[in-house]
């Protein structure tokens, strides 16, 4: 299977280092496990435990450099990482947002100084990044972002003004990696740029929006207003603002694809379960092909997503991002809709018993159509491909 900008080798998937990853990474996700993923959300608190044991293990630092504390592998790692946990029923969230996005655009492109003061912290739990991006008027246009950012004379730093919205654990995060514009003196046209805002900041403020969502991290609105930040609060090049911004959204969008997936195995390994031992008739109800094949179904649909994401993941580790964009958005695309009809699935197979508090599978209802509509909509991808693989014109 190859690409115009580079080319994929399906034996370097599961190596044996990756191999002894999952099976340590499902352990520990199977000692915490689905109850006390949920105790965490009824109490209102954090998965703080599960957090740290996994910092602690090496694993949420499992994409970040060896030199600042990581793991020194790649997004193919992390990826496995938060499929396992959510396989075992107890995803972490802010894996998609604090070391695949965050860190990995601070680990590319940020200063020495940068790297020193978070990618240690990011890599062993102790530090967590928020990051901000979507605002209220621009949705999946990020090209519509108003959030802008202009030099201070009497400082030398940035002055930082807008809104963003639906933004994941701004209450636990240290800091959020926001995403800005500043106007290029040689155009006057907005550019993008990131920004670390740190907790504390004066002037920055942020407010939880009530979500019908079984999940411990929070979702909130943010208000910047005139938020003052040294000049090194810019991560990188002021210039190279999109290739920066894309560098984070290409590994989300993966994430958010082995988010799915797991989720899709939680629900199908308890469905398979029921269906092996529920008996109203003679024999048990999986032996019913009616309940056999759409569990069939839903298991060869995921196992074809997480093929697509371990292809763009293989992608971006290779440093082809090019290939990798395209191969992200159709992994997140097929993770997604495999998740979501796997979780459907498996509520109907146990009919009544899947609404019930005993089996935990009707929280996931809401928690599968997550992937189809963020970090980007399904039908935006669509959009991409039809334009940017396919080559027909845009409608937008």
């Amino acid at each position: 299977m190859s690409t115009a900008q580079g080319t994929f080798d399906s034996a370097l998937l599961e190596s044996d280092e990756r191999r002894a990853l999952r099976g340590a990474v499902r352990d520990l996700g199977h000692r915490y496990g689905r109850e006390y993923f949920l105790a965490a959300v009824r109490a209102g608190k954090q998965t703080d435990e599960l957090w740290q044991e996994a910092g602690r293990l090496g694993y949420l630092g499992a994409n970040l450099p060896e030199e600042y504390g990581g793991g020194g592998g790649g997004l193919a790692e992390l990826s496995i990482v938060l499929e396992e946990l959510g396989a075992a029923g107890c995803p972490l969230l802010l894996l998609v947002v604090s070391p695949a996005i965050c860190g990995t655009v601070i680990a590319r492109f940020g200063t020495e100084a940068q790297k020193q003061r978070w990618l240690p912290g990011l890599a062993d739990g102790s530090l967590r990044m928020a990051f901000g991006i979507t605002e209220p008027d621009a949705g999946s246009n990020s090209h519509r972002i108003t959030t802008a950012a202009r030099r201070d004379p009497a400082t030398g730093g940035w002055l930082l003004t807008g809104r963003k919205v639906f933004i994941s654990g701004v209450d636990v995060a240290d800091a959020t990696l926001i995403v800005g514009r500043t106007e290029d003196a040689r155009t006057g046209k907005l550019k993008p740029c990131l920004f670390i805002v740190e907790r504390g900041t004066p002037g920055f403020e942020y407010r939880p929006i009530e979500m019908e969502l079984a999940a411990p991290e929070k979702q909130f609105q943010l208000f910047l207003d005139e938020v003052a930040l040294p000049a090194d609060a810019l991560v990188g090049d002021e210039d190279a603002g999109l290739l920066q911004l894309f560098a984070g959204l290409n590994p989300e969008r993966v994430m958010t694809a082995a988010f799915s997936i797991g989720m899709g195995r939680y629900a199908l390994d308890r469905a398979v379960e029921y269906a092996r031992t529920r008996q109203v008739w003679k024999a048990p109800i999986g032996a019913h092909q009616a309940i056999a094949h759409p569990l069939a179904q839903a298991h060869i649909e995921l196992e074809l997503a997480r093929l697509m994401m371990q292809k763009a993941a293989y992608l971006y580790d290779a440093g082809d991002d090019m290939a990798a964009g395209e191969a992200a958005n159709m992994a997140k695309y097929a993770a997604a809709e495999a998740g979501a009809k796997a979780v459907d699935q498996a509520v109907h197979t146990l009919g009544g018993n899947g609404l019930t508090a005993e089996y935990g599978l009707a929280s996931l209802l809401t928690a599968s159509r997550v992937g189809r509509i963020a970090p980007v909509s399904r039908e935006m991808i669509l959009n991409f491909v039809s334009h940017h693989t396919l080559g027909l014109p845009k409608s937008y």
